[in-house]
């Protein structure tokens, strides 16, 4: 680890083989926690490679017993987190609106790092369990179109990492391969990342990853979603080709609205947005998800062109299949909640 680490203060890169010996030793506790936090930050003061993304991705997914693959198309609309927006949770508001639209969604996601509220602790508070089964998760995605997977519960080997992020409290690369360690078998995706210099790192990193088609998206104001405040930075991958374009909430008749005003709270208080937004309810907060939730229908090939993506997303809305979709998940989750006291 020595080794690595000095040729990082160095600015040197890691080649991809490098990084997976380097998170094979941290997964094996033969290194101390002050290293796996210097390799963390050193990481994130050079800027990470696709090579680094790529080594340490491909080692957590292996390690993983969560490993999933379907007869089926499946997307994640997961972000990295880290833009310190104190948004309300987008992503996992959208997905529920994806799935009412007939795409099958593994939501990956995790408690809050660097943010106010993550993605698992506004599902657990609207009743949705985070400790699926394998056979749950599987079943879940092919009767429902939708499951939620708990990082710390499908990567239960990343311990050795849990609590030197936590005790850092700062975008490391685990900000930027989170999304990308889903154990499931991805056709699709839509990434935000909270930093443009990320866009490309991570666009190659899903090029080598094999993803389809895909999407990267930074927002508007520094956002890892897309944003209606201004224009938004897009890399689209597909077959294998990558293209870079910007778009603005005028481009899709889309109103703008500030990025303080999708602001959002505690989990109680998100959880209320969610289902607000399932419900129908105008604004900004639904705005904002009918843009994000049309992109990743767009990104899926779903949708042709975003504008139809949105009009999906609106469509999934009002005909009440995303509330649908939300209100399944938790009926799942009690049932299974009965079964485990029984």
């Amino acid at each position: 680890m020595k080794m690595y680490l000095e040729k990082l203060l160095q600015g040197k890169n890691l080649t991809m083989e490098e990084m997976k010996t380097a998170t094979l030793s941290c997964l094996h506790n033969n290194v101390t926690e002050s290293q796996i936090a210097a390799l963390l930050t050193a990481l994130q003061v050079k800027g990470e490679t696709a090579e680094e993304v790529s080594g340490l991705v491909e080692v957590i997914r292996a390690q993983s017993p969560f490993h999933i693959e379907l007869k089926k198309s499946v997307l994640d609309n997961c972000g990295t987190g880290g833009d310190m927006s104190g948004s309300f949770n987008i992503s996992t508001t959208s997905a529920f609106v994806i799935a009412g639209a007939g795409v099958t969604v593994a939501k990956h996601g995790n408690r809050s790092i660097s943010s106010r509220t993550g993605s698992a602790d506004v599902l657990e508070h609207l009743g949705i369990s985070l400790f699926f089964s394998k056979a749950q998760i599987e079943e879940t995605l092919t009767q429902n179109n939708i499951a939620f997977l708990f990082a710390p519960h499908v990567h239960q080997r990343l311990k050795p990492f849990v609590k030197v992020r936590k005790n850092l409290g700062l975008p490391t690369i685990f900000n930027v391969i989170g999304p990308l360690t889903n154990p499931v078998e991805l056709d699709s995706q839509l990434i935000g990342v909270y930093h443009s210099g990320k866009l490309e790192v991570v666009a190659q990193a899903l090029k080598h990853l094999g993803r389809q088609r895909a999407l990267v998206v930074n927002g508007a104001g520094g956002m890892d979603e897309a944003s209606l405040a201004g224009e938004n930075r897009f890399i689209l991958l597909d077959n294998n080709k990558l293209t870079p374009f910007t778009l603005h909430p005028h481009d899709i008749g889309l109103p703008i609205y500030p990025n303080d005003a999708i602001k959002g709270g505690d989990a109680k208080e998100n959880a209320c947005i969610t289902q607000r937004v399932l419900q129908g309810e105008p604004g900004a907060y639904m705005d904002t998800v009918l843009l994000n939730a049309g992109l990743a229908l767009f990104a899926h090939g779903k949708a042709a062109t975003i504008m139809s993506g949105i009009e999906l997303a609106r469509k999934s809305i009002l005909s009440g299949k995303a509330l649908a979709a939300l209100n399944d998940l938790i009926s799942i989750s009690k049932k299974t909640s009965s079964s485990e006291v029984v």
